[in-house]
């Protein structure tokens, strides 16, 4: 059975394209934007990338199209497809019945976190020998893909609220059904298919809906959005996590008999932090520490959430902390790209205020927490090119958003809503703002300085911005 997937090289897709390979389908795909790291991984399993969406790609016909949500009504292909009558279905549709069905599958949903936490997840299990299945949205650094079958009843999928296709604009993690399921966070986001807030907790109580009885949801503590969806109704048992204090939502799950998992950093970085799963009354029930490479208090808590539902699954906590003891992170996700005269550049795909600003502080604590005595500089380098970014809906949380870095560079995308003056103006660090991605190399590699740690933010290749800046400050 051959599969066509038109926008494989989507972190979603991209992992759904090597799933079907395991499975023993023929599987090609299109794009428009083919980029690493997603299409070398696609190409090392052996599935063919056509570039762009011309519909001779779809000659001969394919057996099953899986169209992946950033397609529209106008494109060259979907328009093929529907003309010709070929047979054609979502991705998270195509998941949900080929992949997940009958198994333990564990969903990772929330605004942020979501590939960081999948990949934690995904690595203890692994780790523990329970050889489950997987798809994360992202290329992690300790598994050989992004997704695997597995070889068990486990699955770790990363349960993304984005809608699923054209033709159907649930959430995709509606169609996944978790026995175990992590709520990180809510917040507002893809303004592109979401009015405001309210409807995509909508989507998120839609998901509660769905979960059953013998399952768990773990929650993100301190979180109204999330208290807010739980409060439509929950008919699964619930457990909270959050770093360094219990607050008093949680405080009320525990006087009920509920359980709340806490951490504590033992460094202000959190690259050392302690973990207690605590019962009635709040008395530890388990303890560990945690000395990982990774940093951030946001890490931190994507951690707690993950061992605590790699718990429900059955591996031990101890178990858990060795396995992060030995994570290396995710690709795009802080991946130190290269260094040349002691400037470090790095990539991030932090496109949202509170991941932008979450990072920023997670780096400044690690620098801060140096003590080799050098001078060191946090240089941010953001392109807001989401939807959601160049809505302009986020305009008034930017700034607060970099406090954390010692200067600022944007990168002004085409027919943004954001007012780039006024951030540059109300910014309280040095800030400034280029049309082009050129213009950014030619000013860092001017103006950085032995001991500048340049963070590159962006959902996008941002123009292949990492490899010229290398290149450019070699020179």
């Amino acid at each position: 059975m051959h599969i066509h997937i038109l926008g494989i090289c989507g972190t979603f897709m991209g992992s759904l394209a090597i799933l079907a390979k395991q499975l023993g389908f023929e599987v090609s795909g299109s794009d428009a934007n083919v980029y690493p790291p997603m299409s070398t991984q696609l190409e090392q399993q052996g599935i063919r990338l056509c570039e762009g969406f011309d519909p001779k790609h779809l000659r001969p016909a394919p057996d099953l199209v899986i169209i992946g949500n950033a397609m529209s009504r106008g494109n060259p292909s979907v328009e093929y497809v529907l003309d010709r009558g070929i047979r054609y279905t979502s991705g998270p549709e195509w998941l949900a019945q080929n992949v997940l069905h009958g198994r333990w599958v564990l969903g990772v949903a929330g605004t942020h976190g979501k590939t960081t936490t999948s990949a934690m997840l995904a690595w203890i299990l692994e780790y523990a020998g329970m050889k489950p299945g997987y798809l994360i949205g992202g290329v992690t650094n300790n598994l050989p893909a992004s997704a695997s079958l597995g070889d068990s009843i486990f699955f770790v999928v990363e349960a993304d609220e984005y809608d699923s296709a054209f033709f159907d604009k649930r959430s995709k993690f509606i169609h996944y059904a978790p026995r175990t399921t992590i709520l990180n966070n809510l917040e507002f986001d893809h303004a592109d298919i979401f009015d405001d807030l309210e409807a995509i907790k909508r989507q998120f109580h839609h998901l509660v809906r769905t979960l059953p009885g013998n399952g768990l949801i773990l929650s993100g503590s301190g979180e109204e959005a999330l208290e807010d969806v739980l409060a439509r109704g929950c008919w699964t048992p619930r457990q909270s996590f959050g770093v360094d204090a219990v607050p008093a939502d949680s405080l009320a799950l525990l006087d009920a008999g509920g359980v709340y998992w806490n951490a504590e950093l033992n460094r202000e970085d959190g690259s050392r932090f302690s973990l207690s799963k605590m019962g009635v009354g709040g008395e530890p029930i388990e303890y560990v520490q945690i000395e990982w490479q990774m940093t951030g208090r946001h890490n931190v808590n994507n951690a707690v959430a993950a061992i605590a539902a790699a718990h429900h699954a059955g591996v031990q906590v101890s178990t858990a902390a060795e396995a992060l003891n030995n994570f290396r992170g995710v690709k795009r996700r802080m991946e130190l790209r290269g260094e040349r005269r002691g400037i470090r550049v790095y990539d991030d795909f932090a496109h949202h205020p509170t991941a932008i600003e979450t990072t920023l502080e997670g780096m400044a604590a690690r620098l801060h927490s140096d003590r080799s005595g050098k001078k060191q500089r946090l240089v941010a380098v953001i392109e807001p090119a989401s939807n959601t970014m160049r809505a302009g809906v986020h305009q008034e949380t930017l700034v607060a958003a970099c406090e954390s870095a010692d200067e600022v560079v944007w990168r002004r995308p085409a027919n943004s809503g954001l007012d780039f003056a006024a951030l540059e103006a109300s910014n309280p660090v040095p800030s400034r703002s280029f049309d082009e991605v050129d213009e950014i190399v030619s000013y860092l590699a001017e103006s950085a300085v032995e001991g500048d740690h340049i963070v590159v933010m962006s959902n996008s290749g941002f123009g292949g911005i990492h490899d010229k800046l290398l290149r450019a400050l070699k020179r």
